[in-house]
C-alpha cells in the first residue's frame, strides 16, 4: 500500500498555484471589507481610516464605535506633512510604526521622532515612588512634545487622562490625538473626556483598543496623505 496516497494536501498548495504577493493579499482583503460592511456614516476618507482598522482586527463590531473629530483627517494630514513629533505610550506601538509609511508623507521622518518613555529609568522610579503608573510619569516627561505633536494610545488610559488634564488646564493642544487604549479601568471615561476637548480626535469608544489599532490608525492616515 502506497501511504503517499493516504496523505492530505496542505492548503498552502492553492496559493502556490496560484501565487499571491503580500500586496495582493492586503488589496484583496480592502475588497472583501468593502464588499462585506454594512451601511455607515463615515467620509470616504474616514473610510480609509475605519477599514484600515477592521482589517487588523478581523471584525466589523467596531464599525460604529470609531469616533473622528470635526476635520481630524485634515489635521492629522497637515501634521504629517508637516513632520510633527509623536508620542507613544507603548514601545509596541513605537516598534510597530512604518519609517517607511511616515516618510511616504514627510521624507525626512527619523526613528528619533517617535518617542516613548515607558521603559526609561527616571520614569520607572517616580511611579515606585509616588505609587502612580508609569504611563502617567512617561506622559509629562513628553509634555515639550505634545504640544503640537501627536498623541498616540493603545495602552494606557492614565496617561490619555493627564493629557486631557494639560488640554484643560494648561492649554496644551495636541495636533491629533489617536486614543485607542484599552481595557477596565478610566478607559471609558478616558475616551468621553477627550471627545468634549475640542482638539482633533480620532477614537474607539468603550474599552476596546489596543497597539495595534493604534498603529493602523497612523498608518492609514499615511496613505491618506501620501
Amino acid at each position: 500500500m502506497d501511504d503517499k496516497k493516504d496523505l492530505k494536501k496542505s492548503l498552502i498548495h492553492s496559493l502556490y498555484e496560484k501565487p499571491m504577493s503580500g500586496a495582493d493579499i492586503e488589496t484583496r482583503s480592502f475588497a472583501i471589507i468593502d464588499g462585506e460592511a454594512p451601511a455607515h456614516h463615515y467620509s470616504l476618507q474616514e473610510w480609509g481610516v475605519v477599514r484600515r482598522m477592521i482589517h487588523t482586527v478581523g471584525d466589523f463590531g467596531i464599525l460604529g464605535d470609531v469616533r473622528f473629530s470635526a476635520a481630524a483627517i485634515t489635521a492629522a494630514e497637515a501634521a504629517l506633512k508637516k513632520g510633527c513629533p509623536l508620542y507613544v505610550d507603548s514601545n509596541m506601538i513605537r516598534n510597530g510604526l512604518s519609517l517607511e509609511r511616515l516618510r511616504s508623507v514627510y521624507p525626512q521622518y527619523r526613528k528619533e521622532q517617535i518617542h516613548c518613555y515607558i521603559a526609561d529609568d527616571d520614569v520607572a522610579r517616580e511611579a515606585r515612588e509616588q505609587g502612580l503608573p508609569r504611563s502617567l510619569f512617561a506622559l509629562r516627561k513628553a509634555k515639550a512634545v505634545l504640544d503640537g505633536g501627536i498623541a498616540v494610545f493603545g495602552n494606557a488610559p492614565v496617561a490619555l487622562l493627564e493629557l486631557n488634564r494639560f488640554i484643560m488646564e494648561e492649554g496644551l493642544r495636541p495636533a491629533l490625538v489617536v486614543a485607542m487604549p484599552v481595557g477596565f479601568v478610566h478607559v471609558i471615561e478616558s475616551k468621553e473626556e477627550l471627545m468634549s476637548l475640542g482638539v482633533p480626535y480620532i477614537t474607539l469608544t468603550g474599552r476596546r483598543g489596543g497597539s495595534p489599532l493604534a498603529v493602523s490608525v497612523i498608518h492609514a492616515l499615511c496613505s491618506l496623505a501620501a
